[in-house]
């Protein structure tokens, strides 16, 4: 038997006459995209091509695109375009594509905005605690998915959730990507997807952000992204009910988490291996 099973409640949310849920067997959902709008040309081309690939394979996808990164190794980071300029262009891409977004919201006068174009907030890991923005997020009824923050045992997730809850949103995604383990890395505990599972909520896994180097470099973060195919097969041996990737057409070039990021040509490859070995979870477990 596969360690997940149906949630009593799945999450879901429709868009375009399309259902997206996530909490039961033998099904999962893609956040996919760059991680920053660094043109709106740019984020067109990698969302014809996701699209492509995961109308191919039947998987359910989900735009994933940033456009503030404040959380940076220094000040002369790029950061994005900004909410204003945000709003804009994610609703022309999110048109162009016909696809639901993710983005994520560091600041509670972000929500508000935010909402009107995403169909998922983000709450960043290092913000995971924070919770006049945990209310902010779930006050505006849709889905929030909850990144668990680097420094946070998997259980420590269940007093995080209820911030939501008890705002009256129980449309919560929990997420893994990483945990501090000494200077500039990270690790992954695959029993922890099994942990905070258990607390009843969806369970994703950030495939690239795990690989994450924090601070390697001196001026920004490293990573390992050759490492993002071995996570995401191994998350969905576990059977998670998410997958969360960053894809570039040429992560040496990308103005944000290039080191991080799978490369485009890739992606359609790793899919095919998450589909079968999900297949796997119905012909040998049940």
């Amino acid at each position: 038997m596969t360690p997940f099973k149906d949630l009593e409640k799945p999450v879901s949310f429709k868009y375009n006459g399309r259902t997206y849920t996530w909490g039961l067997k033998n099904q999962f959902v893609l956040f996919a995209g760059p991680d920053i709008i660094e043109d709106e040309g740019m984020v067109l081309e990698v969302g014809k091509e996701i699209k492509r690939v995961t109308e191919e394979l039947n998987i359910p996808w989900i735009l994933k695109c940033s456009y503030d990164k404040a959380n940076r190794q220094s000040a002369t980071s790029f950061r994005g375009p900004g909410v204003e300029a945000a709003l804009k262009s994610l609703e022309k891409i999110k048109t162009a594509l016909d696809v639901p977004l993710i983005t994520d919201v560091h600041e509670t006068t972000q929500v508000e905005p935010m909402s009107r174009v995403a169909d998922v907030i983000q709450i960043p890991a290092f913000l995971s605690r924070q919770t006049d923005l945990l209310v902010a997020a779930a006050q505006t009824g849709k889905v929030i998915h909850i990144k668990k923050g680097q420094f946070l045992a998997p259980w420590d997730m269940k007093s995080i959730a209820k911030k939501a809850v008890n705002a009256g949103n129980s449309n919560i995604l929990l997420c893994e990507r990483g945990t501090t383990f000494g200077y500039n890395r990270l690790i992954n505990d695959m029993t922890g997807l099994v942990e905070m599972r258990d607390l009843g909520f969806p369970v994703i896994m950030d495939c690239t952000h795990s690989t994450q180097l924090p601070g390697a470099t001196g001026e920004s973060s490293g990573g390992r992204a050759h490492m993002v195919p071995v996570l995401a097969r191994a998350a969905m041996a576990v059977g998670v009910d998410g997958i969360f990737l960053e894809t570039h057409p040429n992560p040496d070039a990308a103005l944000c988490d290039g080191p991080t990021s799978l490369p485009l040509k890739d992606l359609s490859g790793l899919l095919k291996n998450l589909k079968a070995i999900m297949a796997t979870h119905q012909s040998s477990y049940e």
